[in-house]
């Protein structure tokens, strides 16, 4: 493997139970476009093009450092079906990727980014999905204002504490952003360690 492969244990952890929502929100046997927002270190991109073979993938991400590993995972496991990783910043128009897609995903990226991400996101998704397709998103939420959680409250403090433009969002002000966008809310799944995933429609 080469040193430009990061290693971000919360991945290993946490792909086999997206994986399986995944399957259950997507079809698995279909050929399908997918766009990942902030892709990290290529770790889930890599383990759902195996698992969805006749996926296509398309990462992406802002830091280089990032986009550098994402490489090296796919030319280090041989994948076919995940693409060459594009720079994007989900808070800013006019992304640089070919659509329309079926679904897009963003993993573990509004609390720990700026609102203004969480904005962008639901923009572009409505611009890159084909009508009726899913965006997935995965994280920690508060519900109506509250944290779900006494550890999610520590961890969106500790959040807060490393930027004070992170932190855990409240999934009924990401609703709102969501449908002023053109999405509606389709699923909200309970997942472990207090996670959830959440499935928006485009309308």
């Amino acid at each position: 493997m080469k040193p430009e492969a990061l290693d971000f244990p919360a991945t290993q952890k946490n792909r086999e139970v997206i994986a399986d929502v995944l399957a259950d929100v997507f079809d698995p046997q279909a050929r399908l476009r997918m766009l990942e927002v902030a892709s990290g270190s290529g770790q889930h991109a890599v383990y759902f093009a195996f698992r969805f073979p006749k996926w296509t993938i398309q990462p992406t991400d802002l830091v280089q450092e990032h986009l550098n590993s994402i490489s090296a995972y796919t030319e280090h496991h041989e994948v076919i079906n995940v693409l060459t990783p594009v720079a994007v910043d989900a808070s800013m128009d006019d992304w640089p990727v070919s659509g329309p897609f079926d679904g897009v995903w963003a993993i573990n990226l509004i609390h720990i980014s700026p609102w203004e991400c969480t904005l962008g996101l639901f923009r572009n998704a409505f611009t890159h999905l084909k009508q009726g397709g899913l965006l997935y998103l995965y994280g920690a939420y508060r519900r109506g204002g509250e944290h779900t959680s006494e550890s999610n409250r520590a961890f969106d403090q500790g959040l807060r504490a490393q930027n004070s433009r992170w932190g855990v969002r409240c999934l009924d002000e990401v609703t709102r952003v969501a449908e002023e966008n053109g999405f509606s809310l389709e699923r909200v799944v309970q997942m472990p360690a207090n996670n959830l995933s959440v499935v928006f429609r485009k309308s």
